[in-house]
C-alpha cells in the first residue's frame, strides 16, 4: 500500500471535488477499482481521461455494451480466420498463439507500465458481466486455454468503472470496489467546470444562464434534465448568437440545445416567465 504516489489533484480541464480526488488516490493506494456512480453528465467517463493527463499514463478505454461478455476483455480465439487461412493455405495456421487477440483487460496487463483502464458503464452488460470478472480484477491474471499461456499483470492497472445504474451491481463485486457517488455540482463548481471550457466568457451571460439552467433542473415535471456537457454546448450557441443575457430566462433561445425531449420542452415553455 503506497499513500507516497503522486496524488491526483484533477487536470486542466477537469475539475474534481476534494472527496473525489481522495477517492482517486485511496484506490491507487488500495490497488482496487474506483467505481464511479452519478447522473449523467457529472463527469464519470472524463475522469479516467483526467487521470491518465495527471498522471501521465497510458488511458486503455473498455466501452461496455448490453451484449458485451467478460472474456472479450480477456481474449478471443479468432477460429473464423484461422478456418478460413487453413482454406487458402496461409503460412502459421498451427500457430495458434497468431489467432489470439487480446481484449482491453489483456491489452492492460501486457503494458510495460502502468496504466488506466476504464470499464465504461459496466451496468449495461448482464448481471454476470461483474462477476466474471471478479478473478481477473482480484488477481490480475487470467488463462488462456488454446495456448496454456498465463497473462498476469506485469504493472497492477489503476482500474476505473463507470456505471449509470441501469441495474444493480452484485454485492461480490462491490465489495472489492472503492466507491464514489459524483453529485451533480452546485452553482460554484459548475462556474469553475465551466470556465475550465471558456477563456473570456461575459460574467452577466454566465450569470444569467447559470441561474436559467438550475431553475430548469428544479422543475420537477422535467424528466431528462440537462447535464453539464449540454450547459456547455449552450452556452457556446448564447455566445455565438449573440444573446443579450436579460433575456435568456424570458426568450429561452436555443432551447433545443438544453433539452432533448418533446414534452420537456412544453413544460419548461410553460412555466417560463412571460
Amino acid at each position: 500500500m503506497n499513500f507516497d504516489a503522486e496524488k491526483f489533484k484533477g487536470s486542466e480541464t477537469y475539475v474534481a471535488s476534494e472527496e473525489l480526488m481522495k477517492a482517486v488516490d485511496v484506490a491507487i493506494a488500495l490497488e482496487k477499482p474506483l467505481l464511479i456512480k452519478g447522473e449523467p453528465g457529472t463527469g464519470k467517463t472524463m475522469l479516467a481521461q483526467a487521470i491518465s493527463d495527471a498522471l501521465d499514463k497510458k488511458l486503455i478505454i473498455w466501452n461496455i455494451k448490453s451484449t458485451t461478455k467478460a472474456q472479450e476483455g480477456l481474449y478471443v480465439y479468432d477460429t473464423i480466420q484461422r478456418l478460413y487461412d487453413s482454406q487458402f493455405g496461409a503460412e502459421g495456421v498451427d500457430d495458434i498463439a497468431h489467432y489470439i487477440k487480446l481484449g482491453k483487460l489483456g491489452e492492460a496487463f501486457r503494458e510495460e507500465e502502468q496504466c488506466i483502464l476504464l470499464i465504461d458503464e459496466i451496468d449495461k452488460a448482464d448481471l454476470e458481466f461483474p462477476n466474471d470478472l471478479l478473478w481477473e480484477l482480484d488477481k490480475m491474471e487470467f488463462f488462456i486455454n488454446e495456448t496454456k499461456e498465463t497473462v498476469k499483470a506485469k504493472t497492477r492497472p489503476i482500474v476505473i468503472i463507470t456505471s449509470n445504474a441501469e441495474k444493480e451491481l452484485p454485492d461480490a463485486f462491490l465489495r472489492r470496489c472503492i466507491f464514489h457517488y459524483i453529485s451533480f455540482p452546485e452553482k460554484e463548481e459548475m462556474e469553475e467546470i465551466v470556465k475550465v471550457h471558456f477563456n473570456d466568457l461575459d460574467e452577466n451571460l454566465l450569470k444569467y444562464a447559470m441561474d436559467t439552467f438550475y431553475w430548469i433542473r428544479s422543475i420537477k415535471e422535467v424528466r431528462k434534465k440537462p447535464s453539464t456537457s449540454e450547459l456547455i454546448d449552450w452556452l457556446q450557441a448564447l455566445m455565438v448568437g449573440g444573446i443579450e443575457p436579460e433575456t435568456i430566462r424570458t426568450k429561452l433561445p436555443y432551447l433545443g440545445v438544453l433539452i432533448k425531449k418533446d414534452e420537456d420542452i412544453n413544460v419548461v415553455n410553460k412555466n417560463k416567465i412571460m
